[in-house]
């Protein structure tokens, strides 16, 4: 909130957020594991070729894509595309609301029918590393619930504008 009180959602949004970005880290740092043995075993033969590593790079490259997805709807950045020049407050606040209601169908989109991918994978393994499946289908649903909180946050800041309570 822009005038110093925080109300509880920013408060939950703000640790959240702290929480995805420590997460997108570590799982940046892990994914340079299973490609660099990738690589150093195509390229030489110190090291025996894996063949778990790839699909542990596909899963962690899918959950770092996802993470940074759900830190940039928090941070105003993700599926943002300027096509009006600036204006008044107000206007902008309105055109954020309009912006964020699309994206909050497609939360929606990825919360409902990332839950029905996410069921049919509770009982599958991955088949090289025999991994739950389930962990890498739940990217889908996490993201569109985490999408939800953060845009509900936007949505009540740029109300708290339209109504003349703000910037």
């Amino acid at each position: 909130m822009s005038d110093g009180r925080r109300g509880p959602l920013t408060a939950l949004n703000d640790a959240l957020a702290a929480l995805l970005r420590a997460l997108l880290v570590l799982a940046v740092a892990v994914l340079v594991i299973p490609v660099s043995l990738q690589i150093f075993s195509r390229h030489t033969a110190l090291v025996p070729s894996y063949i778990w590593t790839e699909e542990m790079a596909r899963f962690l490259f899918v959950w770092a894509i996802m993470l940074g997805a759900m830190l940039g709807v928090r941070e105003g950045t993700h599926l943002l595309v300027d096509l009006w020049p600036p204006g008044g407050a107000r206007r902008q606040a309105l055109l954020d609301l309009l912006a964020d209601l699309a994206i909050a169908v497609l939360a929606g989109v990825f919360l409902w029918w990332g839950w029905r991918f996410t069921e049919g994978a509770f009982y599958r393994i991955s088949e090289l590393a025999e991994l739950p499946l389930w962990l890498i289908h739940m990217a889908w649903p996490i993201t569109g619930l985490v999408w939800f909180l953060f845009l509900l946050e936007r949505a009540l800041e740029d109300l708290r504008i339209l109504r003349g309570r703000g910037p």
